[in-house]
C-alpha cells in the first residue's frame, strides 16, 4: 500500500509539473514557407487581379480564360482550400464533385466564383491585390502546422538539455539498429533519440501536447505496450519524455502508463534522467 501511495504521490507531482506551453514566438508562423507558397502562384494571382472591380465578371472571366485557362488553377486558395483534386463539394444539381472540376470551363469557373461569394468580393473591390490577400490566407493555413512545430520545439528542448550536459545522442534511430530486440515484431519502429551508457542503451520517445484528444490515449496505450517489450532486455530501456497541459484530458490513461513505464519524465523531471546517464557514463552509440 505504501508503494502504491508513493507512486500516486509521484504521479500527482508529475501532473502538477506539466508546463503551460513549449511554443516559442518563432513557432507560430513559418513565414519562409508562406512566402514560398505565394511565390509559386504569384504570376497567376496577378493575372486574376484583372477580375477585381469588373462589373461584367462573366465577360472578364471569359477574356482571361481565352488568354490563359491555367490562370484559374489557383482559385481554390482564395477560399483557403488546398489539394483541390482531393476535395469534394456538392454542386447546384446536388451531385458530389471534385472542386477541381469547376476549373475546366468558363461556365464552371463562373459558377465557382458566384457560389463561393468571390464574385461580390471582386465587384466591391474588397480585395485590391490577390497576392497580398493570399499571403494572409497562407498565414492562416499555416497555423494548422503549429502542432507539428510544437513537437519540434519539444525535440529541440531535449537536444539543448543533452548538449548542455555533453550527452552524446543520435536522433531518428531505427529499431533495425538493434537486431537483438525481436519483441516488437515486424513493425519498423523509429525512436526520437537514443543514448548509450556503459550499462545500457536508452531508446527515447519525445512528445508534447497542448490540447487533448483521443490521440493521447492511444499514445499512452502504445508506450505502455512498448516499454515492457524493450525493458525485458537487460541492456536496453525505453524512455518516454512528454509534457503539456493536454495530458489533463487523458490523466487516467497517463497514470496507467506511469505505473508501467518506469522511465517516464517531463521537462521538470528530466534532470533525473540526465543525472542517471551521466552517472553511468555516456559513450558513443
Amino acid at each position: 500500500m505504501l508503494i502504491y501511495n508513493d507512486m500516486k504521490d509521484n504521479f500527482n507531482d508529475f501532473i502538477a509539473q506539466l508546463s503551460q506551453t513549449n511554443i516559442t514566438l518563432s513557432a507560430f508562423t513559418d513565414f519562409e514557407k508562406v512566402s514560398n507558397n505565394v511565390r509559386k502562384i504569384a504570376i497567376k494571382l496577378n493575372q486574376l487581379n484583372y477580375l477585381i472591380g469588373k462589373e461584367d465578371l462573366g465577360k472578364a472571366i471569359k477574356e482571361l480564360y481565352e488568354e490563359n485557362p491555367k490562370t484559374f488553377d489557383v482559385l481554390e486558395i482564395l477560399i483557403a482550400v488546398r489539394n483541390k483534386d482531393n476535395r469534394k463539394c456538392i454542386n447546384q444539381k446536388g451531385d458530389t464533385v471534385f472542386i477541381s472540376s469547376y476549373f475546366n470551363s468558363v461556365e464552371g469557373i463562373i459558377e465557382y466564383i458566384e457560389e463561393t461569394g468571390l464574385s461580390d468580393v471582386f465587384k466591391r473591390k474588397d480585395i485590391t491585390n490577390l497576392v497580398d490577400y493570399v499571403y494572409g490566407v497562407e498565414v492562416g493555413l499555416d497555423t494548422n502546422a503549429r502542432k507539428n512545430r510544437g513537437g519540434d520545439c519539444m525535440s529541440n528542448a531535449i537536444k539543448l538539455i543533452f548538449d548542455s550536459n555533453n550527452i552524446k545522442y543520435k536522433t531518428e534511430v531505427s529499431i533495425k539498429n538493434f537486431p537483438e530486440i525481436i519483441s516488437l515484431g515486424e513493425d519498423v519502429k523509429r525512436f526520437d533519440f537514443a543514448v548509450k551508457t556503459r550499462q545500457k542503451t536508452y531508446l527515447i520517445e519525445v512528445n508534447y501536447y497542448n490540447g487533448g484528444g483521443s490521440k493521447l490515449n492511444e499514445v499512452a496505450r502504445s508506450y505502455s505496450d512498448v516499454a515492457p517489450k524493450i525493458n525485458q532486455y537487460e541492456n536496453y530501456e525505453f524512455v518516454w519524455i512528454t509534457d503539456g497541459q493536454g495530458w489533463h484530458s487523458a490523466k487516467n490513461k497517463l497514470q496507467e502508463a506511469y505505473s508501467i513505464v518506469p522511465s517516464l519524465y517531463n521537462l521538470s523531471s528530466i534532470s533525473q534522467f540526465v543525472k542517471k546517464v551521466l552517472d553511468e557514463e555516456v559513450v558513443e552509440l
